[in-house]
C-alpha cells in the first residue's frame, strides 16, 4: 500500500509561483510512475505532469511545459511539483497520484493511478 499527502497549495497573483509537495509513504517501491492532476470546478481532472521513479523521466502536458517542474528526491519519497508563471486557468485542486508497477498505458490517463492523495488547493488570481 502506498499513501500520498499533498502539500503547498495556496492562493497567488498571476505570473507568481508556487511549489507543491507529495510525501509518498507506504511501499513506493511498488509503484513506477508517480504524477500531479490538477480538477477546476466543473471540468474533468486532468494531468499535468509525471515523473518516472527508476529513469526520472519527466512528462507534462502541454499547457504547462516550460512553467512547470515536476522533480523527485533521491529517495523517491518525495515528488515536487514547482510552477512558475501560473495563470488563471491553473486554478484548481491538485492531486499526486501513482501508479503500480506493470500496469502500464498512457501515463495522463487517471484510471491506470491506484493511488490518489486528498488534493490541495491552488487559486490564480488575475
Amino acid at each position: 500500500q502506498v499513501q500520498l499527502v499533498e502539500s503547498g497549495g495556496g492562493s497567488v497573483q498571476a505570473g507568481g509561483s508556487l511549489t507543491l509537495a507529495c510525501i509518498v509513504s507506504g511501499d513506493p517501491a511498488t509503484t513506477d510512475l508517480t504524477s500531479w492532476f490538477r480538477q477546476a470546478p466543473g471540468k474533468e481532472r486532468e494531468a499535468v505532469a509525471g515523473i518516472r521513479s527508476r529513469s526520472s523521466e519527466t512528462l507534462y502536458w502541454d499547457s504547462v511545459k516550460g512553467r512547470f517542474t515536476i522533480s523527485q528526491n533521491n529517495a523517491k519519497n518525495v515528488v515536487s511539483l514547482q510552477m512558475d508563471s501560473l495563470k488563471p486557468e491553473d486554478t484548481g485542486v491538485y492531486y499526486c497520484a501513482a501508479r503500480a508497477k506493470a500496469v502500464g498505458g498512457l501515463w495522463y490517463l487517471t484510471g491506470t493511478y491506484k493511488y490518489w492523495g486528498q488534493g490541495t488547493q491552488v487559486t490564480v488570481s488575475s
